[in-house]
């Protein structure tokens, strides 16, 4: 437990309670790629569905989630619109979660409660 700057005591939990929501909207894998194809550079809805092998529908769905949640912007250009990350604190992000998993080798993908095998995750395409 720790203290505010009245003196009362606040709950550890609900002063991360921001960062467990962006880690959470990071953890789904079709977000993820994402994601990791615009830290590449801009991109189309259509680059993304044709790259990623996903839906149109599926695409869209999750670029507004990530977009609601400040962590894309996009710009129009005629019908079309481009994606892009609209922090760049998120190369930082996505590089250092890169470097953590080659670092724990297959310990985070073995995890009973979030890595392969653990309840919910069978078919969420988790390699």
């Amino acid at each position: 437990m720790t203290m505010n700057s009245a003196g009362a005591a606040t709950e550890p939990r609900a002063e991360l309670g921001a960062a467990a929501a962006l880690f959470r909207g990071l953890a789904d894998p079709t977000r993820l790629a994402i994601m990791r194809r615009l830290a590449a550079g801009e991109a189309r809805v259509v680059d993304l569905c044709g790259e990623l092998g996903l839906a149109q529908s599926t695409v869209s769905s999750h670029l507004a989630c990530l977009r609601d949640c400040g962590l894309i912007d996009s710009r129009p250009e005629g019908r079309a619109s481009w994606y892009f990350l609209a922090r760049p604190e998120l190369l930082e992000l996505l590089a250092a979660a890169e470097g953590l998993l080659a670092a724990t080798g297959e310990a985070v993908e073995l995890c009973p409660n979030y890595g392969r095998g653990a309840a919910g995750t069978e078919n969420e395409g988790i390699a």
